[in-house]
């Protein structure tokens, strides 16, 4: 195949814009860049398909698992207020950002559920969770700070491995 210029596509993946901007300064000298923020992303843009998940044997678990205990609901009195952005306990009330706002309003409707990293980030970030944490924890340690301004008796609780509910102080 002499005489055909061989082309190179770099494939740039990202969460946030910040992150982003900066693969596009480092690979801006790329011919042909793509950067979006997912797998999922990347392959809708090249049309190609998702591979079929391998099925991997899941082996019983040793020790029986007790049922969880259920959760109390967060008290009414603490609400996330959307058309202000605001999170009000009794009556006292802090500021959110987007992210905080989101991230609470999610937590709040199901309280005591545990919302996994991948749901979180697809509800707040509106993209694939890509296995680092950094981003949400960053939200989830603003979040509690704010709670324990507010002196709410409620907390952001963390399921190893999982993802994060609503849970009682």
């Amino acid at each position: 195949m002499r005489g055909i210029p061989v082309a190179s596509l770099v494939i740039g993946i990202a969460s946030s814009p910040a992150q982003r901007r900066q693969l596009a300064r480092t690979l801006g000298g790329s011919p042909a860049l793509l950067i979006v923020s997912s797998v999922e992303q990347a392959r809708d843009f090249l049309g190609v398909a998702e591979p079929a998940p391998t099925a991997v044997p899941t082996p019983a678990p040793a020790v029986p698992v007790r049922a969880a205990e259920p959760v109390p609901p967060p008290p009414a009195e603490l609400a996330v207020d959307s058309d202000r952005r605001l999170l009000r306990w009794r009556d006292r009330e802090v500021g959110l950002t987007r992210l905080e706002h989101d991230f609470l309003v999610c937590l709040t409707e199901t309280p005591g559920q545990v919302w996994t990293y991948e749901r979180l980030h697809q509800e707040v970030w509106g993209n694939k969770h890509l296995g680092r944490g950094s981003d949400m924890h960053s939200v989830v340690r603003r979040v509690r700070h704010k709670l324990t301004r507010l002196d709410a008796p409620v907390t952001v609780l963390a399921v190893r491995g999982v993802g994060f509910r609503l849970a009682p102080v």
